[in-house]
């Protein structure tokens, strides 16, 4: 079979293009170059290096403008209406099993892979599946949530059952360099972590400051922009007072910022919206899952409803802590994932 794969110049996508071609298949690399800033287009010479040990082929395509479109402006558009984004989400959806994928098509290949940590499986009714990876602590089925069975039917997880230990065991045996490269743990396109900072530079302008309010609508203080802000958050307010407070919600049309007691910050509802289901096109009935609301969250049992045809309603058996609008709901059956959506705002637009 003939297969591109996504090597980004670390030692799972090196692994990955290494496990394919042991198995006997005709092994393409490709790399996605997503910013026109060199600079942050690391990678590169270690993915090519590994492909001329393996000796295939190594592409690099030259996706910026998409991935600044798909996913920069869309975290930026997600920041400035008071919401807190994942833009990893929306790169596999629109990069990875989207534009890479189509990439895939013009080189006559029949299939895509990545060094993702998950699992696909067909059903008894012939639908894809997509399965949690074997390594729990590096499970990264949260973020591919979004995957169609178009997408899932050409993709391929060559380390899907297997552990970060024996993945670097067999980077060190076959002597690849990167075989203990740190892995990444920050936004690639924000690697200082100041999401405010880049979010001023990339629209030329300053965050327009304005109040914090508590929910009977007194004024506490004056905030940064809400761009400063996600819920949940005690840390940097600024503000005095008797008991701690945190940010409960923010109101971008107003410019204004919630805050309140600790005890406000939990619910056991929610709603998604721009929803995707992989075992089934629609659910008709409700439903018993494990629902995670954020990358490092312990899913959560819960009770799932589809009440519109790009809307879920989720109800927890506990009121669960900072649900915070931008951020995915992922649902779980077990290993199994049901599908998510994006966690919608009372009074916000989605992005």
């Amino acid at each position: 079979m003939k297969i591109l794969t996504a090597m980004s110049g670390g030692v799972d996508s090196s692994v990955a293009a290494y496990l394919l071609q042991r198995e006997g298949h005709e092994v393409i690399g490709g790399m996605m170059k997503l910013f026109t800033d060199d600079d942050f287009n690391s990678g590169e010479g270690d993915a090519r290096a590994i492909a001329d040990s393996l000796g295939i082929p190594f592409y690099v395509f030259d996706v910026a403008e998409a991935f600044a479109a798909e996913v920069t402006e869309r975290f930026v558009q997600a920041y400035l209406s008071g919401l807190t984004p994942n833009p990893c989400v929306d790169c596999n959806r629109f990069m990875k099993f989207g534009n890479f994928l189509s990439r895939a098509s013009e080189l006559e290949c029949e299939k895509i892979a990545t060094g993702h940590y998950a699992r696909i499986e067909k059903s008894a009714s012939g639908r894809f599946l997509l399965k949690k990876g074997a390594d729990a602590n590096k499970d990264q089925s949260y973020v591919l949530y979004t995957l169609t069975q178009e997408q899932l039917s050409h993709t391929v997880f060559p380390l899907g059952e297997m552990t970060k230990e024996e993945i670097r065991n067999i980077a060190e045996t076959r002597g690849f360099a990167n075989a203990n490269k740190r892995d990444s743990q920050d936004i690639c396109f924000v690697p200082d972590g100041d999401y405010a900072g880049f979010i001023e530079r990339h629209t030329n302008s300053r965050s327009q400051k304005g109040n914090f309010i508590s929910a009977d609508g007194k004024i506490s203080g004056e905030h940064k922009g809400i761009i400063h802000y996600t819920i949940g958050q005690r840390k940097g307010l600024g503000l005095s007072a008797a008991n701690p407070l945190f940010v409960t919600a923010i109101n971008a049309a107003e410019n204004t910022i919630i805050v309140g007691a600790s005890e406000e910050l939990f619910s056991k509802n929610l709603f998604a919206h721009e929803i995707n289901l992989i075992p089934f096109e629609k659910l008709n009935d409700s439903l018993r899952v494990n629902a995670k609301i954020r990358y490092a969250h312990v899913p959560q049992p819960a009770t799932l409803r589809q009440t519109d045809i790009d809307r879920l309603h989720i109800e927890f058996d506990h009121p669960q802590r900072a649900i915070t609008p931008g951020q995915s709901v992922v649902l779980y059956d077990g290993d199994i994932i049901i599908g998510g959506g994006k966690i919608t705002p009372v009074h916000a637009p989605a992005f």
